[in-house]
């Protein structure tokens, strides 16, 4: 995998909507996305550490 940037949980978000991810629900600050039948959970933080963006790519399964 290549070198993941540093954004924030609302970039992540935002990216992840484009590729066609639906907010599903949320709770507290933790934001679930869907699509048919993959779906991740990504932290609405000012800055994502790259293990967790990394982590919400490999659940997106992209």
């Amino acid at each position: 995998m290549p070198e993941l940037p540093h954004i924030s949980g609302d970039e992540a978000i935002k990216i992840f909507k484009k590729l066609g991810f639906l907010e599903v629900r949320q709770k507290g600050s933790h934001v679930v996305m869907r699509r048919a039948d993959k779906g991740c959970v990504i932290p609405r933080h000012k800055e994502l550490a790259i293990g967790t963006l990394r982590s919400a790519v490999r659940q997106a399964g992209e």
